[in-house]
């Protein structure tokens, strides 16, 4: 899960991530996609090329209902 905001200057950034993806995937270079995408500021780019995508990861595990009464 793409944070939706860069950390530092508070941009838009999560809608960006999966387009940013397909783009890499299909071929495209990263530097040229995310000057397609419109991500000037290194702040930014850095949050998209950092980015470990580990939601599926979790998922795997069942969820505990710990401290809520049940057992």
């Amino acid at each position: 899960m793409i944070p939706v905001r860069c950390f530092t200057c508070g941009s838009v950034i999560g809608d960006k991530y999966e387009k940013f993806m397909e783009m890499v995937e299909s071929g495209i270079d990263p530097k040229d996609a995310l000057d397609k995408l419109g991500l000037k500021r290194y702040c930014c780019r850095r949050m998209i090329l950092s980015h470990i995508d580990i939601i599926n990861d979790f998922l795997v595990y069942k969820r505990m209902n710990v401290g809520r009464g049940q057992p």
